[in-house]
């Protein structure tokens, strides 16, 4: 199995336990490894103590990831998710903490993203200084067929 394999592998795994399907979120196989063949997309993938998780390290047991991509001073945060297990202990936090510091090493200097009204992760979001700057009617489309509508969030850092 190549790094690469790895990487998808504890994305996957995070993935499917953390989002539920009501809401059709959750990437398949396929889009997340093509995400990551373009070289704008890196994937950050952590353990339970908030470390980062390097390829090489295949014993390693993800407790969540973020998948983001940059096109010039900006960044978008695809996906982040946190393994049932791993909530509340700061993960979501070390997560973003770890997106920054990428982040502002590749020159960043604004990072945006888009969730659907009413989803918890508001609060981790607003905690850290996003603010609400756009919103998309009727965005997302549950699995019952209900739509949601989705809010953009920007940052500067």
């Amino acid at each position: 199995m190549t790094a690469r394999a790895d990487t998808i592998d504890r994305i996957m795994a995070v993935m499917t336990a953390a989002f539920d399907p009501a809401y059709g979120e959750a990437w398949n196989r396929r889009q997340v490894s093509d995400a990551l063949t373009m070289p704008s997309t890196q994937a950050l993938v952590i353990d339970a103590e908030g470390r980062l998780i390097p390829d090489e390290d295949p014993a390693a047991i993800p407790a969540g990831f973020v998948l983001s991509r940059h096109v010039l001073d900006e960044e978008e945060l695809l996906l982040i998710a946190v393994a049932p297990e791993a909530r509340r202990r700061g993960i979501g936090a070390a997560l973003i903490e770890h997106l920054f510091a990428a982040a502002r090493g590749r020159g960043i200097t604004r990072i945006f993203l888009e969730m659907r009204r009413g989803n918890p992760a508001i609060h981790l979001y607003l905690k850290f200084g996003f603010e609400p700057i756009g919103e998309r009617r009727n965005y997302y489309r549950m699995e019952n067929g209900e739509r949601i509508d989705a809010i953009t969030f920007g940052r500067t850092i």
